[in-house]
């Protein structure tokens, strides 16, 4: 599945959009939320990543942290994914709510049924970032990672 759009507004003269695609490491739709600031019309800009904690999604930080403007101002990326994945069936990912589709800790599973699904550090440290790289002007040698709770690496 190829990257799909599935949101987009402007904010502080940048773009915040939501993308959805299958991921290759979780075998399944993840969701993300990109932060375009204003230089990125004319060329490449550093990268944040941020990771939520404990049952949140892509839409947390963005909806509630106000980092737009900062963001804007000092000609930010910010990337934003999902917590973990979802709708995999894998047995006992719903049956508590800091476990499985509530988190999934930025850690790969090594032992079945997870471990076909919940890859969240592969997918956080390798698929997502050649993502990004490939489809938006991102400096690679200038991006960081950041977060709160299980985000807080």
């Amino acid at each position: 599945m190829a990257l799909k759009q599935i949101s987009s507004n402007k904010c502080f003269g940048g773009l915040q959009k939501g993308f959805e695609r299958v991921s290759v490491e979780l075998n399944c739709k993840m969701k993300f939320a990109v932060y375009l600031p204003p230089k990125a019309e004319t060329g490449k800009c550093p990268a944040l990543y941020w990771l939520s904690g404990l049952i949140c999604t892509e839409q947390s930080f963005i909806s509630k942290s106000g980092y737009h403007q900062a963001a804007s101002e000092h000609g930010l990326f910010v990337i934003a994914p999902d917590t973990s994945p979802h709708g995999c069936n894998a047995k006992g990912e719903d049956e508590s709510w800091d476990f499985g589709t509530g988190a999934g800790f930025y850690a790969d599973a090594t032992e079945d049924p997870w471990k076909t699904n919940y890859r969240m550090y592969s997918y956080i440290t390798e698929e997502l970032p050649q993502l990004i790289n490939a489809n938006f002007p991102v400096d690679p040698q200038r991006t960081s990672i950041f977060g709160h709770s299980m985000g807080g690496l």
